[in-house]
């Protein structure tokens, strides 16, 4: 299937959220949706990691970023209500929220996976982006044509053995995904769950210690599906489930 690229200056006036942006897929997301035009907030834990991509979408000559430090596995629904306001009052927009944080800690089996890591992959992975989609909702129906973009997994689709609260809270993401999107189907909010598949991500080599990696495209190389479901031709796909890798090689094919 062929897909749209993203088109030059696609996002200018929009102001998108982006959590885990601190490195990876998010890091990567953020660079490209502010070299398209948005005004980025930046959300992760590590502060470090918030000031170096702020300063590369400043080099970089895109609109001067916001930045918020927060550990999504211990905030709360007040955490979250609290930077809504913030990005009200700092900003006065938000036109979309890319849920791109996620931790996965070990592979084991079920019968062995420890409760504090259960309990602390679902926070973040799950509770996060229902509470901060939450929060931000009021913001969303302000805006002419708000976007909620959640990140999947394979394991999300097709359940695995050894993937623990990893695979059980990207399912629930998943479904927690359709479901805003059936219930905001009359609203100016659209959603779409994006799976960004094998990616050169530090995540994916922790996982795959014993792959080829040199074979697995780097984050950038699937920005333009990030970019393209937050900008206006993103419309046609409200709704349903995108794979990254199959966007990019849909543009090859429209281009050939």
């Amino acid at each position: 299937m062929a897909h749209p690229p993203p088109t030059a200056a696609c996002l200018t006036g929009r102001a998108v959220l982006v959590t885990g942006a601190g490195q990876g897929l998010g890091r990567a997301a953020a660079l490209a949706l502010a070299r398209y035009g948005a005004e980025v907030v930046l959300l992760d834990q590590h502060v470090a990691a918030l000031e170096a991509v702020y300063d590369a979408i400043v080099a970089q000559g895109g609109p001067t970023p916001a930045a918020h430090p927060l550990d999504l596995s211990v905030a709360t629904a007040a955490d979250y209500a609290a930077l809504s306001a913030a990005v009200r009052a700092e900003i006065g927009h938000l036109d979309g929220i890319l849920h791109n944080a996620a931790v996965l800690d070990l592979l084991t089996p079920l019968a062995f996976h420890p409760l504090d890591i259960w309990e602390r992959t679902l926070q973040v992975n799950l509770t996060a982006p229902f509470l901060l989609t939450q929060a931000c909702l009021p913001l969303l129906t302000e805006a002419p044509d708000g976007v909620l973009v959640f990140t999947s997994d394979a394991c999300a689709a097709h359940p695995k053995g050894y993937w623990g609260a990893y695979g059980v809270a990207k399912a629930g993401a998943d479904n927690l995904a359709l479901m805003w999107a059936q219930e905001l189907s009359n609203t100016n909010i659209r959603v779409h769950v994006l799976d960004p598949g094998p990616a050169r991500t530090e995540m994916r080599l922790r996982t795959h210690p014993g792959a080829l990696s040199a074979s697995w495209p780097p984050p950038e190389a699937l920005m333009p599906a990030y970019v393209c479901l937050m900008g206006p031709c993103g419309r046609d796909y409200r709704g349903l489930r995108v794979e990254a890798g199959a966007w990019v090689e849909g543009i090859c094919e429209r281009a050939s």
